[in-house]
């Protein structure tokens, strides 16, 4: 196929379950300063920064914290989170996920991962599709965190594929958010009611077949 588009994957939640170590490594924070931070509290988190995060759990415990402690607790809360991801391998990748790369892969199309994730790398290598990535943008490579499309904005322009061209999978309210201020086509991976902006919606990856990814490319 000579009609090459962009697909554009974010990391936590959509293709490694590495948001429970996010969750665990927060609720450590949390629990040190006296913070209850249910699972539920952790959706707020999803899509977010680091700095973001922090500040989001600091005021669900109305926390006060000076730039000293924030930093403090930022190293902290990533060794513990780097901590978790030791032992992965490619056990950790979800469900559906490898057969939509090969495909994509075997079809010549454009893939990219568009992350906040400032360990993007390390987890694509532990888990051993590093390789089907042509182009990789994480929290290293922008200012912006989403709803701003900066990350999807730039996978597609180092692909060099245009944004109405370009699919980004997403499992985030503020990813989505992105890929359509983007004027991207925004695909969600998770509950309809959540991420009902998403131009389409899938519980995972096992419930889309090959023909709508076909679809995609024929457009």
């Amino acid at each position: 196929m000579n009609n090459k588009k962009a697909f554009i994957f974010d990391l936590d939640g959509v293709i490694v379950d590495t948001a429970k170590y996010h969750f665990l490594a927060w609720q450590k924070i949390a629990k040190a300063l006296n913070i209850n931070f249910t699972h539920e509290h952790n959706e707020l988190l999803k899509g977010v920064s680091r700095v973001r995060s922090l500040d989001i759990i600091l005021e669900l415990g109305n926390v006060p914290a000076s730039q000293e402690d924030k930093d403090k607790w930022l190293i902290q809360k990533n060794e513990d989170y780097l901590s978790y991801l030791v032992d992965m391998n490619e056990s950790e990748i979800l469900p559906g996920v490898f057969k939509i790369l090969q495909f994509l892969k075997e079809q010549n199309q454009g893939i990219a991962l568009g992350s906040a994730s400032k360990n993007a790398r390390p987890i694509l290598e532990k888990t051993g599709i590093l390789s089907y990535f042509d182009v990789i943008v994480d929290g290293n490579d922008v200012t912006n965190a989403k709803p701003d499309p900066e990350v999807f904005l730039k996978a597609a322009q180092l692909l060099q594929i245009s944004p109405e061209n370009s699919f980004v999978f997403e499992d985030s309210v503020a990813g989505v958010q992105a890929a359509n201020i983007g004027k991207m086509t925004s695909i969600g991976i998770g509950s309809k009611t959540i991420l009902h902006e998403a131009h389409y919606v899938f519980e995972d990856f096992t419930s889309m077949d090959i023909q709508f990814i076909k679809s995609l490319i024929a457009k």
